[in-house]
Protein backbone atom coordinates (compact mmCIF):
# COMPACT_ATOMS: atom_id res chain seq x y z
CA UNK A 1 0.00 0.00 0.00
CA UNK A 2 1.06 3.26 -1.50
CA UNK A 3 0.06 6.77 0.50
CA UNK A 4 1.36 10.14 -0.73
CA UNK A 5 0.81 13.28 1.40
CA UNK A 6 0.57 16.79 -0.58
CA UNK A 7 0.54 20.57 0.07
CA UNK A 8 2.05 23.74 -0.67
CA UNK A 9 5.31 24.53 0.94
CA UNK A 10 4.24 24.72 4.90
CA UNK A 11 1.18 23.03 5.13
CA UNK A 12 2.87 20.25 7.09
CA UNK A 13 3.35 17.29 5.15
CA UNK A 14 6.68 16.07 6.69
CA UNK A 15 5.06 16.41 10.13
CA UNK A 16 2.29 14.48 9.14
CA UNK A 17 4.60 12.23 7.45
CA UNK A 18 6.40 11.37 10.76
CA UNK A 19 3.21 10.82 12.77
CA UNK A 20 1.15 8.82 10.33
CA UNK A 21 4.10 6.15 9.93
CA UNK A 22 4.78 5.99 13.77
CA UNK A 23 1.13 5.41 14.21
CA UNK A 24 0.42 2.95 11.22
CA UNK A 25 3.96 1.73 11.53
CA UNK A 26 3.95 2.46 7.53
CA UNK A 27 8.00 3.18 5.92
CA UNK A 28 7.99 7.05 5.44
CA UNK A 29 9.83 8.60 2.42
CA UNK A 30 10.73 12.44 2.95
CA UNK A 31 11.68 14.71 0.22
CA UNK A 32 14.77 15.14 -0.36
CA UNK A 33 15.23 19.03 0.46
CA UNK A 34 18.35 19.27 3.09
CA UNK A 35 20.85 18.01 0.21
CA UNK A 36 19.39 19.94 -3.15
CA UNK A 37 22.15 22.08 -4.65
CA UNK A 38 20.10 24.01 -6.26
CA UNK A 39 17.43 25.38 -3.30
CA UNK A 40 19.07 28.36 -2.08
CA UNK A 41 19.83 29.45 -5.63
CA UNK A 42 17.04 29.18 -6.66
CA UNK A 43 15.16 31.38 -4.14
CA UNK A 44 17.91 34.15 -4.31
CA UNK A 45 17.49 33.92 -8.32
CA UNK A 46 14.16 32.09 -9.27
CA UNK A 47 14.44 32.95 -13.12
CA UNK A 48 18.02 31.95 -13.01
CA UNK A 49 17.46 28.37 -11.53
CA UNK A 50 14.36 27.85 -11.87
CA UNK A 51 14.67 24.80 -15.07
CA UNK A 52 17.72 23.44 -12.82
CA UNK A 53 15.64 22.84 -9.67
CA UNK A 54 12.40 21.49 -11.07
CA UNK A 55 14.76 18.96 -13.41
CA UNK A 56 16.94 18.11 -9.88
CA UNK A 57 13.43 17.25 -8.17
CA UNK A 58 12.26 15.73 -11.53
CA UNK A 59 14.78 13.16 -11.10
CA UNK A 60 14.83 12.85 -7.41
CA UNK A 61 11.18 11.94 -7.68
CA UNK A 62 11.53 9.12 -10.28
CA UNK A 63 14.30 7.43 -8.68
CA UNK A 64 12.53 7.34 -5.18
CA UNK A 65 9.39 6.50 -6.90
CA UNK A 66 10.93 3.38 -8.57
CA UNK A 67 12.73 2.96 -5.01
CA UNK A 68 8.47 2.73 -4.03
CA UNK A 69 7.53 0.16 -5.92
CA UNK A 70 10.11 -1.98 -6.16
CA UNK A 71 9.00 -2.75 -2.02
CA UNK A 72 7.15 -5.14 -0.63
CA UNK A 73 6.22 -2.74 2.39
CA UNK A 74 3.61 -0.22 3.20
CA UNK A 75 4.66 3.13 2.13
CA UNK A 76 3.96 6.55 3.28
CA UNK A 77 5.45 9.64 1.09
CA UNK A 78 6.23 13.24 1.67
CA UNK A 79 5.27 14.89 -1.67
CA UNK A 80 5.17 13.09 -5.03
CA UNK A 81 6.33 13.58 -8.35
CA UNK A 82 2.80 14.99 -9.64
CA UNK A 83 3.44 18.12 -7.72
CA UNK A 84 6.51 19.13 -9.77
CA UNK A 85 4.61 19.45 -12.97
CA UNK A 86 1.33 20.46 -12.28
CA UNK A 87 2.07 23.17 -9.49
CA UNK A 88 5.51 24.06 -9.42
CA UNK A 89 6.60 23.81 -12.89
CA UNK A 90 3.62 25.16 -14.29
CA UNK A 91 3.70 28.10 -11.44
CA UNK A 92 7.05 29.26 -12.43
CA UNK A 93 6.10 29.04 -16.49
CA UNK A 94 2.98 31.44 -16.13
CA UNK A 95 5.07 33.79 -13.40
CA UNK A 96 8.00 34.52 -16.50
CA UNK A 97 10.13 32.72 -14.57
CA UNK A 98 10.48 29.36 -16.72
CA UNK A 99 10.77 29.77 -20.50
CA UNK A 100 8.19 27.88 -22.57
CA UNK A 101 11.57 26.40 -24.10
CA UNK A 102 12.32 25.22 -21.04
CA UNK A 103 9.09 24.41 -19.51
CA UNK A 104 8.10 22.34 -22.61
CA UNK A 105 11.20 20.22 -22.59
CA UNK A 106 10.52 19.47 -18.23
CA UNK A 107 6.83 18.61 -19.74
CA UNK A 108 8.14 16.17 -22.31
CA UNK A 109 10.44 14.45 -19.76
CA UNK A 110 8.03 14.50 -16.85
CA UNK A 111 5.32 12.77 -19.58
CA UNK A 112 8.03 10.53 -20.60
CA UNK A 113 8.94 9.45 -16.45
CA UNK A 114 5.22 9.11 -15.15
CA UNK A 115 4.38 6.56 -18.19
CA UNK A 116 6.24 4.16 -16.04
CA UNK A 117 4.67 4.86 -12.34
CA UNK A 118 1.41 4.01 -11.16
CA UNK A 119 -0.31 7.21 -8.73
CA UNK A 120 -0.62 6.00 -5.05
CA UNK A 121 -3.39 3.97 -3.70
CA UNK A 122 -4.40 7.24 -1.58
CA UNK A 123 -3.34 10.95 -1.89
CA UNK A 124 -4.12 12.84 1.00
CA UNK A 125 -4.11 16.60 0.34
CA UNK A 126 -3.49 19.33 3.32
CA UNK A 127 -5.06 22.64 2.15
CA UNK A 128 -3.97 25.07 3.72
CA UNK A 129 -4.44 29.51 3.69
CA UNK A 130 -1.84 31.77 3.42
CA UNK A 131 -1.59 32.77 7.01
CA UNK A 132 -1.19 29.15 8.07
CA UNK A 133 1.45 28.90 5.37
CA UNK A 134 3.52 31.74 6.26
CA UNK A 135 3.38 30.65 10.34
CA UNK A 136 4.61 27.59 9.50
CA UNK A 137 7.15 28.58 7.07
CA UNK A 138 8.71 31.25 9.57
CA UNK A 139 8.28 28.79 12.41
CA UNK A 140 10.77 26.31 11.46
CA UNK A 141 13.20 29.19 10.49
CA UNK A 142 14.79 28.11 6.86
CA UNK A 143 17.32 30.80 6.21
CA UNK A 144 16.58 30.16 2.04
CA UNK A 145 12.63 29.85 2.62
CA UNK A 146 12.56 34.01 4.09
CA UNK A 147 12.13 35.39 0.83
CA UNK A 148 9.57 33.48 -0.33
CA UNK A 149 6.71 36.06 -1.70
CA UNK A 150 2.82 35.86 -0.38
CA UNK A 151 1.86 36.10 -4.21
CA UNK A 152 4.24 33.14 -4.50
CA UNK A 153 2.70 30.91 -1.91
CA UNK A 154 -1.15 31.81 -3.37
CA UNK A 155 -0.59 31.30 -6.93
CA UNK A 156 0.86 27.68 -5.56
CA UNK A 157 -2.82 27.09 -3.24
CA UNK A 158 -4.60 27.93 -6.73
CA UNK A 159 -2.36 25.63 -9.02
CA UNK A 160 -3.06 22.81 -5.90
CA UNK A 161 -6.82 23.17 -6.28
CA UNK A 162 -7.15 23.32 -9.72
CA UNK A 163 -4.90 20.15 -9.49
CA UNK A 164 -6.91 18.49 -6.85
CA UNK A 165 -10.24 19.04 -8.60
CA UNK A 166 -9.23 17.09 -11.68
CA UNK A 167 -8.04 14.17 -9.88
CA UNK A 168 -8.89 11.50 -11.35
CA UNK A 169 -5.68 9.07 -10.38
CA UNK A 170 -6.71 7.39 -7.20
CA UNK A 171 -8.44 7.42 -4.11
CA UNK A 172 -8.17 11.58 -2.29
CA UNK A 173 -8.41 12.89 1.40
CA UNK A 174 -8.61 16.64 1.22
CA UNK A 175 -7.62 17.59 5.09
CA UNK A 176 -8.08 21.26 6.28
CA UNK A 177 -5.05 22.44 7.59
CA UNK A 178 -6.68 25.53 9.20
CA UNK A 179 -8.43 23.49 11.27
CA UNK A 180 -6.57 20.29 12.09
CA UNK A 181 -3.50 20.62 14.38
CA UNK A 182 -2.63 17.11 14.26
CA UNK A 183 1.35 18.06 15.62
CA UNK A 184 -0.62 18.67 19.16
CA UNK A 185 -3.70 17.79 19.04
CA UNK A 186 -4.12 13.72 19.44
CA UNK A 187 -7.58 13.79 18.63
CA UNK A 188 -6.89 15.28 15.45
CA UNK A 189 -4.34 13.35 14.14
CA UNK A 190 -6.89 10.06 15.70
CA UNK A 191 -9.56 11.45 12.88
CA UNK A 192 -7.21 11.68 10.12
CA UNK A 193 -6.20 8.27 10.64
CA UNK A 194 -9.71 7.40 10.90
CA UNK A 195 -10.45 8.82 7.91
CA UNK A 196 -7.55 7.44 6.42
CA UNK A 197 -8.49 3.82 7.16
CA UNK A 198 -11.94 4.65 5.81
CA UNK A 199 -10.81 5.46 2.51
CA UNK A 200 -8.11 2.19 2.38
CA UNK A 201 -10.55 -0.19 3.80
CA UNK A 202 -14.19 0.89 3.44
CA UNK A 203 -14.25 0.86 7.07
CA UNK A 204 -17.36 3.11 8.81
Amino acid sequence: MHIAVVGNIGAGKTTLTELLSKHLGWEPHFEAVDNNPYLEDFYSDMKRWSFNLQIYFLNSRFNQIKEIQKQEQNIIQDRTIYEDAYIFAENLHEMGLMSTRDYENYRAIFDNMTSFIKAPDLLIYLRASVPTLVNNIQRRGRDYEAGIRLDYLSKLNDKYKKWIDNYKEGKLLILDKDKLDFANNPEDLGFIIDSIERQLYGLF
